[in-house]
Formats: C-alpha cells, sequence, structure tokens
C-alpha cells in the first residue's frame, strides 16, 4: 500500500480512524491472516501458527504475540497489551491533528480524510487478483461489506462479523508491555516499518 496515497497512514491506523479500536484489531487479523500466521479454530478463536513472518508493524506484532495461545477476537481486543498498542498508535494520529482531545476521538480532517479514501478506493466487486495491501486498506475502510467480500469463510470462523465487545474481560490476566518492546521503547508507536523481533512459532489451533 502506498502510503503517500493515504496521507501517510497505514491500514490499522485508518482502520482506527474509520471504525475504532476493534476494527483496528480485525485489520491486524487479516493481516496475519494473509501472511499465513494464524489460524481459526473452535468456538471462533485464533491462535498463531508457524514462524513469525519478517516485517510485521509493531502493532500487527504484538496482535500476534498475544495469539500464542487460542483467543477470539473479543478477547484480543479486551487484552491489555492490545489495548495499550491501541492507545500508544493514537499518539501519533493526534500530533497529526486527527484526534480531538480529551477522548482522542476522530475530528472533522479525520473523518474527510476516510471519507476521501473510501470515495478514492470504493469495495472491490472481489478478491480475484486483490493484492495484500490493496485486500487491508479495503477492510480498513469498508470493515464487514469488506470481509464479507473478500474473506467471507475465514470472516465467519473468526467471529469477525459479530459486534464489538462490551465490558471488562475478567477471565484472563496477561502480561503487559509487548507494544513497548516491539515498538522500541516508544521509539517507533506509529506503527509504520519494521517492527518483528524475530520469529518463534505458535501451537496449532486444533481442529475447525
Amino acid at each position: 500500500m502506498d502510503t503517500e496515497a493515504t496521507f501517510g497512514l497505514a491500514a490499522h491506523e485508518i482502520a482506527l480512524l474509520a471504525g475504532g479500536e476493534r476494527a483496528a484489531v480485525t485489520v491486524a487479523v487479516v493481516a496475519l491472516r494473509l501472511a499465513g500466521a494464524v489460524e481459526t479454530g473452535p468456538g471462533r478463536t485464533l491462535c498463531a501458527t508457524g514462524p513469525e513472518p519478517e516485517g510485521l508493524a509493531p502493532f500487527t506484532g504484538t496482535v500476534l504475540d498475544c495469539l500464542r495461545e487460542p483467543l477470539t477476537v473479543r478477547e484480543l481486543a479486551r487484552d491489555p497489551d492490545v489495548r495499550l498498542a491501541v492507545s500508544l498508535t493514537r499518539i501519533p494520529l493526534a500530533d497529526a491533528g486527527l484526534l480531538r482531545s480529551p477522548r482522542l476521538s476522530p475530528n472533522r480532517t479525520a473523518r474527510r480524510r476516510v471519507a476521501f479514501l473510501r470515495e478514492r478506493y470504493p469495495l472491490p466487486a472481489d478478491g480475484h487478483g486483490l493484492a495484500d495491501d490493496d485486500t487491508l486498506l479495503a477492510v480498513a475502510l469498508h470493515g464487514t461489506e469488506a470481509l464479507r467480500v473478500l474473506l467471507p469463510r475465514f470472516a465467519v470462523r473468526a467471529g469477525l462479523l459479530t459486534g464489538p465487545a462490551a465490558g471488562p474481560d475478567a477471565g484472563r490476566a496477561r502480561r503487559r508491555g509487548r507494544f513497548l518492546r516491539r515498538a522500541g521503547a516508544l521509539g517507533d508507536v506509529t506503527g509504520h516499518g519494521d517492527g518483528g523481533d524475530g520469529g518463534g512459532g505458535g501451537g496449532g489451533c486444533g481442529g475447525d
């Protein structure tokens, strides 16, 4: 994806502006799926599989780290490391004048840019011949509609078509700081560029 054509924004950043936290996590999950790094399991869970792909952005790498054990998308979105990654991703967006205080929600400029990008990059009719970066941009801009067109079976199996989670996650206590390690202790919180910190495979999710 040519970030110059998208105002310098990565796909998960566009998704965050267009659809919120859950949308950003969804884009990261789709990126990992396209890279062959996650698979679906029972109960609409996701988990990492095989070695880590090279060149993952810190945000996507953090999501992958959290999937070393099976999680649903709802559990993933509630994970403390993912929530921290989302919060830190907002910092450069705020610095770029795309978020309004105090809740750091998209402002008028952000909404205009998203509307412009949706017009410039309409929903593809199908996924035939579509590059991975273009798939991610479509999911970031068009959300559920793009998932239904481009990745229908995976979207259903992964629970990506259900609504966002609500309420605290009391069932899992997890380590914090994965995003900070990947981003180089806040040296790169934008999600751009290489953020991988080595390989290491995860176990399979089990049967679908």
